[in-house]
């Protein structure tokens, strides 16, 4: 698969991967046909599981390689890495304020953004995952951009981890929209196409993130750090509480140590 993916275009590589995660969001939007109601801590050990995943991602597959990136730069390899993480944080902290929202177990009335009343319930879920979606999904097309500049640090096999990682994590997102939209009494067909609907993102993100750094290499290191600190700011703010809030603390706990553990190795042993 390697030897495969080595011979196509960056552009390529980017979408059949961000394809992938999209498809994994449907997969697990999916499960609204089989069920109208998932197991709670099911539920929060999937969401435990999403934030390790993610919480890995972003320095293995992220901070480490763009301080090393910008290790051989005018300045310290720590500035770039530092600078990208906080704007990271601050682009997603910036649209969370932004853009109206709601997590799936939290009441309509709990909605965050700019008038996120006059929202019905269905565009607020979606547009929360989504959120969670976009740093994913410049994740993966920096990934795969960062080997198209010849940088020693990246290599096929590690964006191929990443986009595995990000596209297993992606499973109980679509779920945790579709999910809460069939209990409400939307049809399954409907409850499956919003929850799908909230990765639809990442190929246009991921697109982004791959002639960003081709075009603008000296970037890259910037762009990798930038993925890192949408994502943690997302697991913090977002996907930690979530996974939490209905009493399965340590279960949550226990399930993102394994998601970190998993995505450790799928990177080191891949990359």
């Amino acid at each position: 698969m390697i030897d495969f993916f080595s011979s196509l275009s960056p552009v390529v590589q980017t979408l059949l991967a961000s394809f992938f995660t999209w498809g994994m969001t449907a997969l697990g939007a999916s499960l609204v046909f089989t069920t109208k109601k998932v197991n709670q801590k099911l539920m929060d050990g999937m969401l435990g599981f999403a934030g390790g995943v993610m919480i890995a991602a972003s320095f293995w597959s992220l901070l480490a390689p763009a301080i090393s990136m910008a290790e051989s730069g005018p300045v310290p390899g720590w500035i770039p890495a530092a600078v990208g993480f906080m704007l990271g944080g601050i682009f997603l902290w910036s649209a969370d304020n932004v853009l109206p929202h709601l997590s799936p177990s939290m009441p309509p009335s709990e909605a965050e953004g700019v008038h996120p009343l006059e929202r019905k319930r269905s565009t607020l879920l979606v547009l929360a995952i989504t959120m969670h979606n976009i740093p994913e999904g410049l994740a993966v097309g920096v990934a795969f951009g960062s080997v198209a500049t010849g940088n020693p640090e990246a290599s096929i096999a590690g964006a191929l981890a990443l986009a595995i990682g990000m596209g297993i994590q992606n499973f109980p997102e679509g779920t945790s929209v579709s999910m809460p939209l069939r209990r409400d009494g939307m049809s399954r067909a409907k409850s499956f196409y919003y929850g799908q609907l909230s990765g639809a993102v990442e190929p246009i993100a991921a697109l982004i993130g791959v002639l960003a750094v081709t075009v603008m290499e000296p970037l890259l290191p910037y762009a990798l750090s930038f993925a890192a600190g949408a994502m943690i700011f997302v697991v913090a703010e977002e996907v930690i509480p979530g996974s939490q809030e209905n009493g399965n603390r340590d279960l949550a706990s226990m399930w993102l140590m394994i998601g970190f553990t998993i995505m450790m190795i799928l990177d080191v042993a891949l990359g």
